[in-house]
């Protein structure tokens, strides 16, 4: 992802270049380790993410007499994708490293398939959410492992006091921190989105929705299409666009939207939401709580004022923005077994709740039994403002991933081009007619379909 110089990166103070950790050494308890892993993980946004992992892989390494090398490589720049080029043009580096969400796809034939792995975890913890499964099972098989660390959700995060004042709606009771819908909460749809959209422009504190080419844009937009079951594209690659009355229904309800937005919101990056909350400027945005933990410490009056609840729901559902990690195993790796191993570890329950509690509950783990750590009950102020960030049973909700159910290898091409917020730009800047943007989208993605 793109910058976020006020919350996910810099205010949490993650370092810039890729950090190594060094060697973590398990002490020789039955004698000298036997077994090195060498391990790229993220550099998580928020440091005290790193330090969970580390004492993980130590404490494994610990009990089954290997060293496991631990090295945090930084997003910043895209150094992560480059490294994961670089290894695979190589056949040579880490045996582990974390895949962002369309890169298990994109580089499968060198990957050791974990099936055996999935389906230990799976029989232990249930299903993961489906959006993990359709990145990182390919050809009928699992490629590589949905991480905890790094993984995110992208519900709503709102100014109480800002929606309660100039659109009537008070979130909180809607959206308790208990496991339970309050009242009004069966109202919380994307037509009443709309109307507190237009209301609270209209006080002067606009909801701070990103239209531009980052990933924050193309997600909430693709949770709305995704809610209006506006898919673009099939199964097979095929465009789904001509005669859509899903498709235009979503169109329009994102043109209504986005006019009620700050003018320069098609030129935002990921950290120019983040800015608009924690200015004060802004009553909504769409984020993981990264945002709420730098509003707490740079703008405390604006942070116990925000609160996290389930994004709106549409005709065919409520849907959030979903955007994972993976732990891949590389086939050139001497170690296939032990690191096998060690990222079964690193994925039970007792593991990733100390990943997902060391990083104020940012990351969110792949299976739905794990939606109930404490973390998310415990953190404040105010206590329980991330409470809902998780999938919740009374939610009713599922995770997206903009341009599903399209192959990846053609749903990424139209997710790195923003081809739905785009879509939406061609009307609203360019005043193009609905028939004229969704006839530009059929012809972009027959040229990926060709192309793919």
């Amino acid at each position: 992802m793109a910058g976020k110089d006020l919350s996910r990166r810099a205010v949490l103070g993650a370092g810039a270049g890729v950090v190594a950790a060094g060697t973590l050494s398990a002490p020789a308890v039955f004698g000298q380790p036997t077994t090195t892993i060498r391990c790229g993980f993220w550099d998580h946004w928020v440091p005290a993410g790193n330090e969970a992992m580390r004492r993980l892989c130590a404490q494994w390494g610990e009990r089954n007499r290997a060293n496991v090398v631990v090295d945090f490589i930084t997003s910043v720049g895209n150094q992560n994708l480059l490294t994961i080029n670089a290894q695979a043009q190589s056949r040579s580096g880490h045996d582990i490293l974390s895949f962002p969400t369309w890169e298990p796809a994109a580089h499968q034939r060198l990957l050791v398939p974990v099936d055996d792995v999935m389906q230990r975890l799976t029989a232990k913890y249930g299903p993961v959410t489906p959006a993990a499964e359709y990145l990182g099972k390919q050809g009928g098989r699992w490629v590589a492992i949905p991480a905890v660390s790094g993984t995110q959700l992208k519900p709503a995060c709102v100014r109480l006091d800002l929606m309660q004042q100039h659109a009537g709606l008070d979130m909180r009771a809607m959206w308790p921190a208990e496991d339970r819908a309050g009242p009004g909460a069966d109202q919380w749809n994307w037509e009443t989105f709309a109307r507190a959209a237009e209301a609270c422009n209209r006080a002067g504190f606009p909801f701070g929705l990103p239209m531009g080419s980052f990933t924050d844009a193309v997600d909430w937009l693709g949770a709305l299409f995704t809610s209006y079951g506006a898919n673009v594209m099939d199964e097979r690659g095929n465009p789904t666009v001509r005669g859509n009355a899903k498709l235009r229904a979503a169109v329009e309800m994102a043109v209504r939207i986005s006019r009620q937005l700050p003018n320069d919101v098609w030129a935002w990056d990921d950290a120019a939401n983040n800015r608009a909350l924690i200015s004060g400027r802004s009553a909504l945005i769409f984020n993981p709580p990264s945002a709420w933990v730098s509003a707490r410490r740079d703008n405390p009056a604006v942070g116990a004022q925000c609160w996290t609840l389930p994004v709106p729901s549409g005709p065919e559902g409520r849907f959030v923005g979903y955007l994972p990690y993976f732990w891949g195993i590389w086939n050139f790796s001497r170690v296939q077994g032990p690191a096998k191993e060690l990222l079964e570890f690193l994925s039970d329950r007792a593991s990733a709740e100390a990943q997902t509690s060391t990083s104020a509950g940012y990351d969110i783990p792949p299976f739905i039994s794990m939606n109930d750590f404490q973390v998310w009950a415990t953190e404040g102020p105010p206590v329980g403002t991330v409470y809902n960030y998780p999938i919740r049973a009374h939610h009713n909700a599922r995770t997206s991933v903009a341009f599903a159910p399209a192959p990846p290898q053609m749903a990424v091409q139209a997710y790195n081009q923003a081809l739905n917020t785009k879509l939406i730009a061609r009307i609203v800047q360019a005043n193009e007619t609905v028939d004229q943007a969704l006839a530009w989208l059929e012809r972009e993605l027959n040229t990926i379909r060709r192309g793919g």
